[in-house]
């Protein structure tokens, strides 16, 4: 009896301090602030036209998911209301390429650099849940505040 007893409570200390090791060691949310917006590449501050796309392809790509496409139209929007570039629809005509993916998971919007697209690395990348919505985009707005910290020096 007494054997059966010493098991159960080592049982529970051991299910305990278990339980206390997975709570220690979760995640904990953060919150997104200016310090976690990455600095805006220098060499294309003076850029002033964009090409907005997907990683799948254009707007008028038929194969394009729906939720690419309203990432893209998203992006558009934001460009054209914030008014730092003038919005172009050929890749050719482009200082910056935003290439965006829209997925229920997790949003993405990235900046190349055009005159070596689409062979070279994004130059300034965001990703996050609902963070190109068609109400708001908050990547969106991160680029802005990139941007402006990187012309105001």
């Amino acid at each position: 009896m007494k054997t059966q007893f010493q098991f159960s409570v080592v049982a529970i200390g051991a299910a305990v301090l278990l339980m206390a090791s997975f709570a220690w060691a979760a995640p904990k949310a953060g919150k997104a602030t200016s310090q976690d917006v990455p600095a805006f590449p220098g060499t294309l501050v003076n850029a002033r036209y964009v090409y907005v796309t997907s990683y799948d392809g254009d707007e008028f790509n038929i194969n394009l998911l729906p939720e690419d496409r309203q990432a893209i139209v998203t992006v558009q929007d934001a460009m054209q209301k914030w008014g730092k570039f003038t919005l172009v629809y050929e890749p050719g005509q482009a200082d910056i390429v935003l290439m965006v993916t829209g997925r229920p998971s997790e949003d993405v919007l990235a900046v190349y650099d055009a005159h070596g697209w689409p062979r070279n690395e994004y130059l300034w990348r965001m990703m996050g849940h609902g963070g190109l919505q068609k109400s708001e985009a908050p990547l969106v707005a991160n680029l802005e505040k990139a941007f402006d910290l990187a012309t105001a020096k």
